[in-house]
């Protein structure tokens, strides 16, 4: 077993009390991968005042050039991807398949990254008055406060830490407790690619003990926050009330239409990918399966044959479909809600239990679990599970399968399966959703978009794509006056022309 540290002011450390967790297999609890300090408001304290001094030294850098740090760090992860997905799969459980998939993610948000240091574009505009220029520029904004969440322990911190670092801030990461190592991984490779030592710190430690100091602390003007949204409403009225720039990715309850019409092959592949996939550990998973009427009975019976062939096991094992999920309370939630859905009349078609098969009884698995009969409305249709739960609602029409859709406090993902084009198009115009996938399932969103949604899924601001690294830059506008003569704009000057 492995001893880890923060990473603080250019050097490892541990917690100032000595206090430590352990990082453990979720597919097999005996398996300690190591022990990680149990920060607090001290080790945040101590991060954020190197941070500060960090950002005088990095906003003076240029942009090309930090971009340059970033694209050696993509090189850095593409040599070791495999490693890196091994590690990641042991302290997090999702498959290999996954896992590499994650680390190409912050693989290709690097390189992206690094090419936006030459299009930090400003605007340049015809002023009113005469020999007058008038322009905007992006500037940095400081210390980026950064808390990360367990499910893609790769993807989601480069998502964030990359665009905060080519617009010129410093940066302080609190990764979930459950996978820290992935992000003491992260940080190594960004000094061994040059960066310089006080831009970045690594905090580990609890939520309520090394975040919510994060979040409240007055000089981080930046935060970033992907988790639950009962959470993600308790960091937003910090930050309002602080007045801090604030980016919020929360929960989401997304669902898969399949009409008539559909290609239910493909349909069936796309359920199992966007359900089942990462245990149904994502913002994004298919929680919700909308069916109509003339294929329901078809579709189920057939999904519900290829769900109950699906592999449970450790991740790093050839042949596994399925990982464990996070922890002990993600299991003791998924069960709670089994009793939720039969309480409210919903039938259990596959799963429903623990898995404790022979290899399986030392992890965190649960059955990829279907419902058929759920309402809409009731809770297992409104709430957000984080499990391999998936709910089946039956539904006569294409309206009433887009009411059903919206009709849900979140809103990041849907998707529609349909060979009429008029209704993929009126889908991406009417679905209440900051994502529509047409023919493919919820998940899958591509580094060089904008990925995030609305109501209570997100705060407006976008991760990824182009709009990411306006959030992570303040605009300033500059004029420059070469008349002469003092000419005085916002007032009636036209008689004067």
């Amino acid at each position: 077993m492995k001893t880890f540290q923060n990473f603080i002011a250019g050097r490892w450390a541990d917690a100032c009390t000595g206090a430590t967790f352990e990082n453990i297999n979720p597919a097999d609890t005996v398996d300690v991968i190591g022990t990680f300090p149990r920060s607090g408001a001290e080790e945040v304290n101590r991060a954020v005042a190197s941070a500060a001094r960090g950002f005088a030294q990095w906003k003076r850098t240029p942009a090309p050039v930090r971009g340059d740090v970033l694209r050696r760090v993509g090189d850095l992860m593409s040599a070791r991807k495999e490693e890196i997905a091994a590690l990641m799969t042991r302290e997090m459980g999702k498959p290999l398949h996954e896992t590499r998939g994650d680390v190409q993610e912050g693989i290709d948000t690097a390189y992206y990254a690094a090419s936006e240091g030459r299009r930090l574009f400003g605007h340049t505009v015809p002023s009113e008055l005469r020999d007058k220029w008038a322009m905007s520029f992006r500037r940095p904004i400081g210390i980026a406060g950064l808390v990360t969440p367990f499910n893609f322990p790769m993807a989601i911190p480069t998502w964030k830490m990359f665009p905060a670092l080519l617009c010129g801030n410093s940066v302080v990461i609190k990764p979930a407790e459950d996978v820290p190592q992935t992000v003491t991984v992260l940080v190594e490779l960004l000094l061994e690619a040059g960066l310089p030592p006080e831009v970045i710190q690594l905090v580990h430690g609890h939520g309520e003990e090394a975040g919510a100091v994060l979040v409240q602390h007055p000089d981080v003007p930046l935060i970033s926050f992907t988790g639950s949204t009962e959470t993600g409403r308790i960091v937003g009225e910090i930050c309002g009330r602080m007045h801090k720039r604030l980016s919020l990715e929360m929960g989401g309850k997304n669902a898969m239409i399949v009409l008539n019409d559909a290609d239910l092959d493909l349909a069936l592949d796309g359920v199992l990918w966007g359900a089942f996939g990462t245990t149904g550990q994502r913002c994004t998973a298919t929680s919700r399966l909308i069916l109509q009427d003339g294929v329901h009975d078809t579709f189920v019976a057939a999904l519900a044959q290829r769900v109950s062939k699906l592999r449970l096991g450790d991740g790093r094992a050839e042949g596994t479909d399925v990982g464990p999920l996070i922890n002990e309370s993600a299991v003791e939630k998924v069960e709670r809600y089994m009793g939720v859905g039969l309480k409210e009349g919903a039938e259990v078609r596959t799963g429903g239990r623990r898995a404790t098969a022979k290899g399986l009884e030392r992890g965190h698995f649960f059955e990829p679990t279907i419902f058929v009969g759920v309402k809409a409305g009731s809770r297992l249709e409104q709430e957000e599970i984080f499990g391999p739960v998936l709910s089946v609602v039956r539904v006569r029409t294409a309206d009433e399968a887009f009411t059903v859709n919206n009709d849900v406090r979140y809103g990041l993902s849907s998707s529609l399966y349909t060979r009429d084009v008029n209704l993929a198009f009126r889908a991406l115009n009417e679905l209440d959703n900051g994502i529509t996938y047409i023919n493919a399932p919820t998940i899958g969103a591509e580094a060089h978009l904008p990925f995030g949604g609305v109501k209570q899924t997100g705060n407006g601001h976008r991760e990824g794509g182009w709009e990411v690294y306006e959030f992570y830059s303040e605009t300033k506008v500059g004029y420059v006056d070469f008349s002469g003569t003092l000419q005085r704009a916002q007032i009636d000057t036209y008689q004067h022309r």
